[in-house]
């Protein structure tokens, strides 16, 4: 879908029930376990100063260096961050979450993750 200036709108309308997705490998700073990520970009502007789209992400635990801002809506699955100075935020369908630039910690999936994401 486009405006008049030609402009991309993006449309997903069940994000629970897409199930084509981009292989996007294994999380490189594993701890315990193999997660592998998968999603769809939906978005991406052509400089490289924000994108939208889905990820997904299976059971294990890792670090977590947030390079950019990112806000998120967890949709599915379960798990847990842990900042490097201890506060722990668990997430599960429904939540809402915005990591600064900068935030370092662990992150531990138990079920499969899925969450809109926006990175800026």
């Amino acid at each position: 879908m486009s405006d008049e200036a030609g402009r991309r709108v993006s449309v997903l309308q069940d994000p629970l029930a897409d199930r084509e997705f981009d292989d996007w490998g294994a999380v490189p700073e594993m701890i315990e376990g193999e997660s592998h990520t998968y999603g769809k970009l939906l978005n991406r502007n052509a400089d490289g100063s924000s994108e939208t789209g889905i990820w997904n992400c299976t059971p294990g635990t890792w670090r977590c260096h947030v390079t950019s801002d990112e806000f998120c809506h967890f949709l599915a699955g379960h798990c847990t961050y842990t900042s490097v100075e201890g506060e722990i935020i668990e997430v599960v369908p429904g939540t809402l979450a915005f990591f600064p630039k900068g935030w370092r910690g662990i992150c531990k999936v138990s079920d499969t993750i899925r969450k809109v994401y926006m990175i800026r």
